[in-house]
């Protein structure tokens, strides 16, 4: 009976140890308040890193009502955090370094030029690790794709919105936080539009929300039988002190748009959103039965940028309780580009608002490296609360002010200066 008791003590030993390691493979920490929905409440694990498996970014090709669409992602979706889709302007994708293929899993296949510097930050590195991450390419404008064929007609800019919700079913999403730049960010803007129920949240870089003018039209025609299609493409990416000084910055962008993109394809894209409407929103109101976006936005532009007067305007026509306007000094037309650090800082605070709580460690208090982030999502009823002046104008500086929950943060008020 001794030897059959140590039997049994020995085997339950070494299950339970086997368990143990196990359950090391990915650490979890259990959420401190419960996720609110309407009358329910929902508990769910809301930090769980990524597996190791997680960290490699794959390609798909997914069908939608308007042909294929190219995307690549990095983790799957965990409960009811949403995920972050990014969506690129004009222009702005980069190949795989030379000696790796498209489909080598260790390459973020996705780091493309709009958003490489942004999403390679270690800060925003310690926020996005705790969410899925899917980068959306435009029909067409993903390195080494083919040339479209004579006669395609190319999505109008509410088709390529219209296939965004078959990239969500495809993943399973249940919501999204959409980052846009230019084109991108009007897409994701009607996207929101069209269907909000599916978005959680926006972050809009260089948005205009107005279609052009017989004069702009008029322009942009003369302006393509005049200059080449990447010189076209840096002017609506670039100030014109940056163009002018020839950076470093505006040479490599050169290049990359000249050789990436298949430039067929890259002219249809840009064809199609210099023809695009304006977009259906006003200020609640200021019009009878006004139409906007019902998420939080944080519209971000750079100093002097081609876009500024855009951006402005577009946040002269979204609700003041739920906007942010950052504009952002020495930034030049391509923030997430130049001011990495500056624009890490305000999504964070973007997500805090939202109810994601960040406990970051600052480097420059600290001197040490950041240390794991915990995302806790509190409420759904958004406990804090980002929001903008009410300045239709919109250009004088702004603060904005955000409370972070007491229970996981402690009674601390914070204000953040939009205008950097």
């Amino acid at each position: 009976m001794k030897v059959l008791r140590h039997k049994i003590e020995l085997l339950t030993g070494l299950l339970l140890q086997e368990m143990t390691m196990a359950g090391l493979h990915e650490l979890r920490f259990t959420e401190e308040k419960p996720l609110l929905r309407g009358q329910d409440a929902e508990l769910e694990n809301s930090d769980v890193f990524l597996s190791t498996v997680d960290t490699d970014w794959k390609e798909h090709d997914i069908e939608t009502p308007y042909g294929l669409l190219h995307v690549v992602i990095r983790g799957s979706p965990k409960g009811n955090r949403p995920a972050i889709l990014t969506y690129h302007d004009v222009g702005l994708n980069r190949p795989p370094p030379p000696g790796h293929g498209v489909s080598d899993p260790r390459l973020p296949l996705t780091d493309k030029l709009c958003f490489n510097t942004f999403f390679n930050y270690e800060d925003m590195q310690e926020i996005t690790k705790h969410f899925v991450v899917c980068h959306v390419d435009a029909p067409g404008q993903q390195a080494g794709a083919s040339q479209f064929p004579q006669g395609y007609q190319y999505p109008s800019m509410d088709q390529l919105a219209a296939m965004l919700p078959s990239v969500v079913q495809h993943f399973g999403f249940k919501y999204v936080i959409g980052i846009g730049v230019g084109a991108g960010a009007y897409v994701l803007a009607k996207f929101a539009l069209i269907f909000p129920d599916l978005v959680e949240g926006l972050v809009l870089m260089n948005i205009d929300p107005n279609g052009k003018g017989w004069i702009d039209w008029a322009a942009s025609k003369l302006s393509g039988l005049t200059s080449t299609l990447p010189d076209t493409v840096l002017s609506h990416l670039f100030s014109q002190e940056e163009l002018v000084n020839n950076t470093e910055l505006v040479q490599s962008y050169r290049q990359q748009i000249s050789s990436v993109v298949n430039q067929f394809n890259l002219q249809l894209f840009l064809n199609m959103y210099n023809s695009r409407r304006d977009l259906d929103i006003n200020r609640p109101g200021t019009v009878p039965n006004a139409k906007t976006l019902r998420c939080p936005v944080m519209l971000v532009v750079g100093d002097n940028a081609p876009a500024e007067e855009g951006v402005v305007e577009c946040n002269s026509k979204l609700d003041p309780t739920n906007t942010t306007f950052l504009k952002m000094a020495d930034s030049g037309g391509l923030p997430q580009v130049t001011q990495p650090g500056k624009l890490t800082e305000a999504f964070k605070y973007f997500l805090q608002g939202m109810g994601y709580i960040a406990h970051l460690k600052d480097r420059r208090l600290s001197g040490g490296t950041v240390p794991s982030a915990s995302m806790t999502r509190l409420a759904r009823s958004r406990t804090a609360s980002l929001t903008s002046a009410s300045s239709v104008e919109g250009a004088r500086p702004r603060a904005c002010t955000h409370s972070e929950s007491t229970e996981a943060m402690g009674q601390i008020n914070h204000t953040m200066e939009v205008s950097c």
